[in-house]
């Protein structure tokens, strides 16, 4: 894995390490109780490396959780956010208070259910969504309509949308009729709702959408809502 890691605002950083909550880490920084490297830090959105930087409150070190990754099989009607401005239930109603600090590794929107990873290793989620290192995804997809050979030739070919190519690495048609067609879809990158986007532009509207692999990391039976605690060996190369 690449040692390289994009910096992040101290508030953010330590809320990723486990360490305090972005409220906490504003009222350090605000009265002055904070270091970062050794110098005390007043901008709660002063550019840090989590990995590296060393940080302290009132001359203590802050100490980063043990390292934990979790693998999620979010339900329907569920949103990959730490809260929602609209009230509705957010994958962190459906773990325990200690988990509350992890974060998720890209999202599923809404409507779409699977498989779902958080953790708090900054590095493993950097790594895991960055496009560059071609981690595939996996989906199960259900289109309403007849999807063609024809289309799905133009499918992998790419299609411009909103700016965006929208681009598979592959696509495997299980079953297909007048009514409806099913599909194995595969994605290297995780654009915004770029499977419903890609067979919006065929036409076609997406009916049900479930991850089911996302690299070396398959839902098993895992049923929705349930998650379990992975280990660095179930991450492969990517631990």
């Amino acid at each position: 894995m690449a040692n390289d890691f994009s910096k992040v605002p101290l508030e953010r950083a330590l809320s990723k390490l486990g360490a305090a909550s972005r409220s906490q880490t504003r009222e350090w920084v605000l009265t002055g109780r904070l270091k970062v490297n050794g110098r005390v830090i007043r901008d709660p959105l002063f550019q840090v490396n989590p990995d590296a930087d060393k940080f302290t409150v009132d001359g203590k070190p802050v100490v980063k959780d043990a390292w934990q990754t979790i693998l999620l099989n979010k339900p329907k009607a569920v949103v990959t956010t730490k809260s929602d401005e609209k009230g509705r239930k957010t994958v962190y109603d459906l773990l325990p208070p200690e988990l509350a600090n992890l974060h998720p590794v890209g999202r599923l929107d809404m409507f779409s259910t699977g498989l779902l990873l958080l953790t708090n290793d900054t590095r493993l989620s950097s790594y895991l969504t960055d496009p560059s290192n071609a981690v595939l995804r996996t989906y199960s997809v259900t289109v309403t309509g007849e999807v063609t050979q024809a289309e799905l030739a133009k499918a992998l070919a790419g299609i411009m949308d909103e700016g965006e190519l929208l681009k598979p690495a592959k696509l495997t048609l299980r079953k297909s009729s007048g009514r409806e067609s099913h599909l194995m879809v595969e994605l290297t990158e995780g654009k915004n709702r770029e499977i419903r986007r890609l067979f919006a532009a065929l036409g076609h509207e997406v009916t049900q959408l479930k991850r089911i692999a996302f690299g070396p990391l398959t839902l098993g039976d895992l049923q929705p809502g349930q998650f379990r605690r992975l280990t660095r060996e179930e991450l492969g190369p990517f631990k």
